[in-house]
């Protein structure tokens, strides 16, 4: 089964991390109000952002987004998604605690479903059938109309989408892992086969390696002098072999490299959309950039071969 909630018409997702964090609330509003006058109509958070900054206890990204939602009446437009289970504790996608999760994030983002429910982290403790027959449940709710996975491997999400499947439950139809030019590990081959047979849509998060590939991050002094330079450095290393490839295929198609990670990015096997954030307004230009930028066969292989 295929995802029936119109992919296709989604090319882009912006993602909510850094609001109510490197974005204060009304930093939050101008990104998302731009975003949507450009026709953006896909937001990604989750109940845990942004439980990592000190004073926070998680859900400040839902509940700066629900404020928009309300304030501008586009509900009915946008599609939202969040996800539970951040920690990856044992336990945390049992049943009972998805849907109390679930309730919150409702509160929070003022609204009385989500188009997109995660499981943020595989939980080996409780059964995929039970994990499985709690979302589906949701949906049957009419509180859920499409469930994801994020953070998976093959092999388990191969496993909850058999399950779903068997059981005549809601399928686990899109995948969220970290995938960029940089940082390939958690999409490999055997991922991506599984998502193009099985019609699951992959949105990548981190698309732009936490503002890396757009070239501001080149020396260590530069980590230093801009807010995220510490979840930049474990890119740092290996996005220097990639960085003077993305260098000369932007220069050749006349292109931001932020737009060309991104285009490289949506032409990846079983990549439905890149999930990109902006902490300004004007950060958005990137992503809007890339829409519109189509990389050669030889270009997207230079790129492929530079990360690899």
């Amino acid at each position: 089964m295929t995802s029936h909630w119109s992919i296709a018409g989604i090319p882009l997702v912006l993602g909510g991390n850094v609001f109510g964090f490197t974005a204060d609330e009304d930093t939050s509003f101008a990104v998302l109000d731009r975003f949507y006058e450009h026709g953006g109509r896909m937001v990604d958070t989750a109940q845990g952002y942004s439980v990592w900054v000190p004073g926070h206890v998680g859900g400040e990204s839902e509940a700066v987004i629900g404020k928009w939602l309300k304030s501008r009446g586009v509900r009915a437009d946008m599609r939202i998604g969040t996800k539970t289970g951040m920690a990856g504790d044992p336990g945390d996608l049992e049943p009972r605690k998805v849907a109390e999760e679930l309730e919150k994030s409702l509160e929070r983002l003022q609204t009385d479903y989500v188009d997109l429910y995660y499981a943020h982290r595989d939980d080996p403790q409780t059964p995929l059938e039970e994990v499985a027959r709690g979302f589906d449940t949701l949906v049957k709710q009419g509180l859920v109309r499409e469930v994801g996975a994020s953070n998976y491997n093959a092999q388990r999400l191969g496993e909850i989408h058999r399950i779903a499947g068997e059981n005549g439950l809601a399928p686990f139809t899109v995948l969220q892992n970290e995938y960029n030019l940089v940082e390939r590990k958690d999409y490999p081959p055997e991922l991506q086969r599984l998502c193009v047979e099985r019609g699951i849509a992959m949105l990548p998060w981190f698309g732009l390696a936490a503002g890396f590939l757009t070239g501001k991050y080149r020396t260590r002094e530069d980590l230093q002098r801009f807010n995220r330079g510490s979840s930049i450095e474990r890119f740092f290393d290996k996005g220097l072999e990639v960085l003077p490839m993305l260098d000369a295929v932007a220069a050749e198609a006349g292109a931001s490299l932020g737009a060309v990670a991104l285009a490289w990015l949506a032409r990846q096997p079983g990549i439905a959309a890149p999930i990109a954030s902006a902490s300004k307004p004007e950060q958005l230009d990137i992503q809007f950039e890339a829409l519109g930028l189509k990389l050669s066969e030889t270009q997207l292989a230079q790129l492929t071969a530079a990360g690899a």
